[in-house]
């Protein structure tokens, strides 16, 4: 295994502990919120990012780390929302089944990832957190776009190309701050 797919796999399942954990205290209740919602949800957290990057300053007390595995775990929702889209599902799901669902999705964004981690050489490396939270940023107001067009795009990527690259983003970030602070990853 290299050392991007271990540290990526690190992150991945520590926000996967925390989603099936809180799956424990509130159920599946996001299965609720519709897809637009969902996306604001990941607008605040970035939005929270990047405030704290420019001011440094936080009044409640949490840093920027606990809102990248928001944003990974918000993603994750989002395309489960998308593939339970025909309705054949409640808004309740068994633990069991949810953290399928949280696999398969999470399968499908490594999957894209190492992909394009090897035609770009591994660019994340060399860049600067505040520039993937601007990505992050960027890829949420074009979603946004997307959504209130209805999905319709001429030559665009649909919202889940954006959803899977903002979980990647947000991993690489993750990663590059656990390097950083000499942390252990998120």
């Amino acid at each position: 295994m290299s050392t991007t797919e271990t540290e990526y796999r690190h992150v991945i399942e520590r926000c996967k502990d925390l989603f099936l954990t809180k799956n424990k205290d509130y159920g599946t209740a996001w299965r609720i919120l519709r897809l637009p919602s969902i996306t604001d949800q990941i607008f605040i957290k970035a939005q929270r990012i990047r405030t704290l990057q420019e001011t440094g300053v936080s009044r409640v007390g949490e840093g920027v780390e606990p809102e990248f595995v928001g944003i990974i775990n918000y993603c994750v929702m989002a395309l489960i929302q998308m593939q339970l889209a025909d309705g054949s599902h409640g808004v309740d799901i068994p633990s069991d089944e949810l953290e399928r669902l949280y696999d398969a999705q999470i399968s499908r964004v490594t999957e894209l990832l190492f992909a394009k981690n090897h035609d770009y050489g591994e660019a994340w490396r060399e860049m600067r957190v505040s520039s993937m939270t601007d990505i992050i940023l960027m890829k949420l107001l074009r979603t946004k776009q997307i959504e209130d067009n209805l999905g319709n795009t001429l030559v665009s990527e649909g919202v889940d190309a954006n959803y899977m690259d903002m979980i990647n983003y947000a991993v690489f970030c993750l990663i590059k701050m656990s390097k950083a602070d000499n942390m252990p990853a998120y």
